[in-house]
């Protein structure tokens, strides 16, 4: 299984924990919500559980729990700025349908 990073997410990775003054890297969890079915969820990483996978790249890390790992397999994770709007974006291979506002995707 594998999640690739671009250059513009992990200098945003390691700006924010810079900010932050903390932490080992971004975790990424999926949760069920929205009319799609699923959502990312980005949270700050301080530790690694037994069950966490670890992606690196460009000197930041990515922590992504076991069960959100077979929704992300073959995804690249990119930092976006869309006029006024700066996010974290995957482009993943796996997602079949996504809401009209672009916050949930199914599977």
């Amino acid at each position: 299984m594998s999640i690739q990073l671009t250059e513009r997410a992990a200098n945003q990775i390691r700006r924010s924990l810079a900010r932050r003054g903390s932490g080992l890297g971004l975790r990424v969890s999926i949760r069920k919500v929205g009319c799609s079915g699923y959502a990312y969820d980005f949270d700050y990483a301080d530790e690694v559980a037994a069950s966490d996978a670890l992606f690196e790249a460009h000197e930041a890390r990515l922590v992504v729990d076991s069960e959100a790992l077979p929704y992300l397999d073959g995804s690249t994770l990119d930092f976006v700025r869309e006029g006024l709007k700066e996010s974290f974006k995957f482009d993943n291979p796996n997602v079949k349908n996504q809401c009209g506002c672009g916050e949930s995707f199914s599977v």
